[in-house]
């Protein structure tokens, strides 16, 4: 194990310049809004948040948005041509400097972090909502709305990081389940189990008390039990791939992954294509309840 770890760190040692990569402070966001006139910031927070408080000049680009309306699956994307449109609409070009932020949990920011990437846009930030880091950093904070203006966003679709089921079940990649124990192993109410195969690495394990991406050292401490580098094919899910998105991100800026994908399917379209699922050896499928995970 020794001889592992030592290994992990002198590979992850290459990418120490590249710590934290797309994740950004709210010092360093705020000399990007003084810089780059080319900014766009995204509050992926719910309509409600949004409109109690939100980054002065954010538009909100609620998450729930992005997902197929009236779709059998819940949480499944919408076609890249439709998410151009939603951010088109949205004022958000692909060719901007995208921040993007939630109300502090990093699943929602994630999420529309990974489909701006999955679209091709290749200059996005997340930016965690740390209100004592936002005030040392005089972040302006306003309650009144932005004035949208149309952009046009033309997608670049970057498959690399998107998986479907068939690859899910080729098994060329690690298949990292980021929910709870308790969804993992069934017993959970929304839950009866995991994909085949499974490794089950808790997307929270990977984020701070304040739910901050942890720093690289502490992240790699983490990862090393489970037998991830940076080379390992990875394949993220949870129950509407949401979670999925935070480990993708996390993986990817401050770990440097080469590898990694999020099943957008996730869960729910697994088990309603009828495929088996398992539950952890040993454990007696008790249903209880209070183990959603947020409903994503």
């Amino acid at each position: 194990m020794r001889t592992f770890i030592a290994t992990l760190f002198a590979v992850l040692f290459s990418f120490s310049l590249l710590a934290q990569g797309d994740i950004i402070s709210a010092a360093d966001f705020m000399k990007l809004t003084k810089s780059d006139k080319n900014l766009v910031i995204i509050d992926a927070s719910k309509a409600d948040t949004y409109q109690k408080m939100h980054v002065k000049n954010a538009v909100n680009v609620p998450v729930a948005s992005l997902n197929k309306e009236g779709n059998e699956i819940e949480g499944i994307l919408k076609s890249p041509a439709d998410l151009a449109t939603l951010f088109g609409d949205a004022g958000v070009s692909e060719s901007n400097t995208i921040v993007v932020y939630d109300e502090g949990s990093q699943k929602y920011s994630s999420r529309v972090y990974w489909t701006l990437k999955y679209l091709g846009a290749p200059n996005v930030k997340i930016l965690h909502k740390d209100m004592d880091m936002w005030k040392k950093s005089r972040v302006p904070i306003t309650k009144m709305p932005t004035p949208k203006r149309k952009a046009t966003f033309t997608p670049r679709v970057n498959k690399a990081l998107y998986a479907d089921i068939n690859e899910v079940k080729s098994g060329k990649a690690k298949i990292v389940d980021v929910r709870d124990a308790e969804e993992f192993s069934g017993a959970a109410d929304n839950s009866d189990g995991h994909l085949p195969g499974a490794i089950n690495l808790n997307y929270k394990d990977l984020l701070t008390d304040t739910e901050a991406f942890k720093t690289m050292d502490d992240m790699a401490k983490t990862v090393t039990s489970y037998g991830l580098t940076p080379d390992t094919p990875i394949i993220c899910y949870c129950r509407t791939s949401v979670r999925a998105a935070v480990m993708y991100a996390a993986l990817v800026n401050v770990l440097g992954f080469k590898d990694v994908k999020v099943y957008d399917g996730a869960y729910l379209e697994w088990v309603a294509m009828g495929n088996k699922v398992e539950t952890k050896a040993g454990v007696s499928v008790k249903k209880s309840s209070g183990s959603s995970g947020g409903g994503c």
